[in-house]
C-alpha cells in the first residue's frame, strides 16, 4: 500500500533543518499541508514559504518550553482541528567530551533529544485521535542501538528515545495511532558538519554519510508499510545489532574501527571544503555559513 499524503496535516519538528526540510518538501509534493516547526522562526517561515502547494505554515517553538509546546498545538487545533502525522525530528549533539561538559549542557541535550519528543507526542494525542489515520514518526539514530563512545549523552538520549517509542507504539496501536521510528546513521546535515569541524565522534564516519533523501525514503516507507522501526541502511544496522550481542567485546572492537573512522572524517571534511561548506583557519576547521 502507498500512504496517501493528499490533504494530510503533517507537523515536523526541527523542520527547518536538513532532514526536516527534506521531509516537508516530500510531504508537500504529495499534497500534504505542512506545519514546519523550528526554534528559528525565520528559517521555519522560509522553508514553509518555499514548499510546493498551499496551506503550509512555519512556526517557531522552543520545544524545551512546555507552555510554548501547548500553545503550538492550540494553534494547530484552531487552524486544522486535527493532526494526521507528527514527525519528531528535532535533535542535537555536542563534540564536548563527557569529562569536561557542563551539567547544564548534559541536561539540555537529554531534555531536547529525549524528553521533548515524549512531551510533544503526549500533548499531540487529542489532535492525533481526531485523525482517521494518525501516525507518529520519530527520528532516532543508530546511536540508539550502538554506544558512541565520544558522545555518551547523545547515546543515552537516543537509547532512551528508541525504547520509549517502541513502548509508545505498542501502547497506542489499539487506540488508533500507529507509531514507528527511523534509525539513520550519520547524515550529511549541518549538525553532522558541525560535529566534524569540532572533531566529534569519528566512529560514525566508517562510510560516507548518507543524504537526507535516504532518511526521507525510509520515513515514506514507514508510512506506506507501518512498522516499529526502519533503517535507511539495513546492512549497517545489522552490523551494529550483531555487535551488541557481545557488548563486553566493544573495548577490543572500537580500536579496530577508530582509525578508519578518523580517515573517513578527514575525507568528509575535505569534501565539505570542496563544496564550500567548511574551511581551515589557523589549522582549525570551521563551517562556512550558507546564504
Amino acid at each position: 500500500m502507498s500512504y496517501d499524503l493528499s490533504d494530510k496535516v503533517i507537523l515536523v519538528t526541527g523542520g527547518a533543518g536538513g532532514i526536516g526540510s527534506a521531509l516537508c518538501r516530500r510531504f508537500a509534493v504529495g499534497g500534504a499541508r505542512c506545519i514546519v516547526v523550528d526554534i528559528d522562526a525565520a528559517r521555519a517561515k522560509r522553508v514553509a514559504g518555499d514548499l510546493p502547494g498551499a496551506g503550509h505554515t512555519g512556526l517557531d517553538c522552543d520545544l524545551l518550553d512546555r507552555a510554548a509546546v501547548q500553545r503550538l498545538f492550540d494553534q494547530v487545533t484552531a487552524t486544522h482541528g486535527r493532526l494526521d502525522v507528527l514527525v519528531n525530528n528535532v535533535g542535537m549533539t555536542s563534540a564536548e567530551r563527557f569529562d569536561v561538559r557542563s551539567i547544564e549542557s548534559i541536561e539540555r541535550e537529554i531534555d531536547l533529544n529525549l524528553l521533548s519528543p515524549l512531551i510533544t507526542t503526549r500533548i499531540a494525542i487529542p489532535l492525533l485521535l481526531a485523525s482517521s489515520d494518525a501516525r507518529v514518526v520519530t527520528t532516532v539514530s543508530l546511536g540508539g542501538i550502538f554506544p558512541l563512545g565520544e558522545t555518551p549523552i547523545y547515546t543515552a538520549s537516543k537509547f532512551g528515545l528508541r525504547g520509549a517509542m517502541l513502548s509508545i507504539a505498542l501502547d497506542l496501536r489499539d487506540k488508533g495511532i500507529l507509531a514507528g521510528s527511523v534509525l539513520p546513521s550519520a547524515t550529511d546535515t549541518r549538525m553532522l558538519r558541525q560535529e566534524a569541524v569540532d572533531g566529534g565522534n569519528a566512529m560514525q564516519f566508517q562510510d560516507p554519510p548518507q543524504q537526507p533523501a535516504d532518511v526521507v525514503a525510509a520515513v515514506v516507507s514507514l508510512l506506506d508499510r507501518p512498522r516499529l522501526e526502519v533503517y535507511p541502511k539495513p546492512s549497517e544496522s545489522l552490523l551494529v545489532r550483531l555487535a551488541m550481542l557481545a557488548p563486553n567485546l566493544l573495548p577490543k572492537v572500537f580500536p579496530l574501527f577508530r582509525g578508519r573512522g578518523e580517515r573517513g572524517m578527514a575525507r568528509y571534511l575535505e569534501d565539505l571544503r570542496s563544496r564550500g561548506l567548511a574551511r581551515q583557519v589557523d589549522g582549525h576547521w570551521e563551517l562556512v555559513e550558507e546564504a
